[in-house]
């Protein structure tokens, strides 16, 4: 008896292990750009290749539109719109991440003043502890219970920080997501009276602290380590800047002012101590973290003459990836391009991932060796990036561009996606579509 009870145990083990581990395998996307903010995705089970009609569509969900990439968590997605009759506003929506049945909505008064662009939203919802904090494009940044989607707290930073009053509002409108760091929720805001960047007690909403007197532009912060301390890397629109993020003290500060207008979108992409920043008008900026004390250097620094003749990099929407000893990004007009990052010398240069047009834009998404590229038209590339070229395995189409965000060249799809439980999540103007990724 005891021998069979052994061995039965034995089968329940062998049985439930793969999964077990399975599930273990499976992530949220709960940020812009995933858990970590870097665009890296690590679920194993996925697709190695795929055609057209290969790809599975789980559930789609009318929407409208928006420039806001959905997050996933706790079975939950995401994502932000905006409604301009009968009168302007914004929307948080929660949709069950199996099924895509609407859980909640939150809708506020939004009205759009000083600010071009108007398809909507543009910052991702961050997920944390059971709570979403979302960012719509004039400041209403509110805490909401991810549940139910009850108000916890709610503040309107344009009023509060005098941000229209004071004309320092991006012509694009707020779009970096909120960072949670420790208890703080951290805002790239661009407001008034030393204000650029604030940080709010996550549960509350309070003041804690505000930093830099530069004005805002569109790049998420990112987290890193300098010294073994924490470090909050912000590009605003006159400088690259390295803050404590418990308090908002100034580590260190280089500037970068745009030669014309606060552009940058690109996040920061962090490797080695080194920092990389691209910019559609100014260009590439490698910088370096000292290790020795709380300062960086330039390494290098390229920019070409005008927007068609560019050196290295000079990206709008799309932040590149960073593989390797070498950087791979979209430039001005849609030149997939390798460069060196030691030097910012071009290696290669592509024009099949995405049709050439001015902005035109693919977002990158790593697993392991394998690159997945979502361009502008809606379609799904997976292949792989080497300092040899771009090897293209698969391609799909899964959303039609729509015209809300860009009424040129048809339309496009400029969100950017979420890869989550085996499954990407993409949205245009119309709809919010999850497709299967899964073997």
């Amino acid at each position: 008896m005891k021998f069979w009870h052994k061995n039965l145990v034995l089968f329940l083990i062998i049985c439930l292990a793969p999964a077990a581990a399975s599930a273990q395998s499976l992530q949220d996307w709960p940020q812009w750009r995933g858990k970590d903010r870097d665009g890296n995705w690590s679920e194993s089970g996925i697709v190695d290749k795929f055609d057209k009609d290969s790809l599975k569509v789980v559930w789609k969900t009318k929407i409208s539109a928006g420039y806001t990439g959905p997050t996933v968590a706790d079975g939950r997605v995401f994502v932000m719109d905006r409604q301009s009759e009968p009168k302007q506003v914004e929307r948080v929506i929660c949709l069950n991440q199996k099924t895509g049945k609407e859980i909640w909505k939150h809708v506020y008064d939004a009205e759009y003043k000083a600010v071009g662009y108007r398809a909507g939203p543009r910052a991702s919802v961050s997920i944390d502890g059971g709570l979403a904090y979302s960012l719509g494009t004039m400041g209403h940044l509110h805490c909401l219970n991810a549940k139910d989607g009850k108000v916890v707290w709610s503040l309107d930073l344009n009023t509060k920080y005098r941000i229209v009053a004071t004309r320092r509002m991006p012509i694009w409108g707020i779009a970096g997501s909120p960072i949670i760091y420790k208890d703080l929720v951290i805002i790239h805001l661009g407001g008034a009276d030393d204000s650029c960047i604030v940080a709010f007690d996550k549960k509350t909403g309070k003041e804690k602290w505000r930093a830099l007197k530069d004005r805002g532009q569109y790049s998420a912060p990112v987290l890193t380590k300098q010294n073994g301390k924490d470090v909050l890397i912000c590009w605003t629109g006159d400088s690259v800047a390295g803050l404590s993020p418990g308090d908002g003290k100034v580590f260190w500060r280089y500037p970068f002012r745009p030669s014309r207008m606060p552009i940058g979108i690109a996040t920061p992409l962090i490797k080695d101590n080194h920092i990389y920043l691209t910019s559609f008008y100014d260009g590439s900026l490698m910088l370096k973290m000292k290790s020795d004390e709380m300062a960086v250097e330039k390494v290098w620094q390229a920019v070409g003459p005008n927007e068609r003749q560019t050196k290295a990099l000079q990206s709008i929407i799309s932040t590149p990836v960073w593989l390797g000893d070498h950087i791979y990004g979209v430039d001005s007009y849609g030149e997939l391009r390798c460069i060196e990052a030691k030097t910012g010398k071009r290696i290669w240069e592509n024009l099949s991932a995405v049709p050439r047009s001015r902005w035109s834009t693919i977002h990158f998404v790593q697993n392991g060796k394998q690159s997945w590229m979502f361009n502008e038209r809606g379609e799904l590339l997976l292949g792989e990036l080497t300092p040899k070229g771009f090897k293209e395995i698969s391609r799909a189409k899964l959303l039609e561009p729509t015209k809300a965000q860009l009424r040129s060249r048809g339309g496009v799809c400029w969100a950017h996606p979420a890869f989550a439980h085996r499954c990407i999540f993409v949205r245009n103007d119309n709809e919010i579509v999850c497709v299967s990724l899964a073997k």
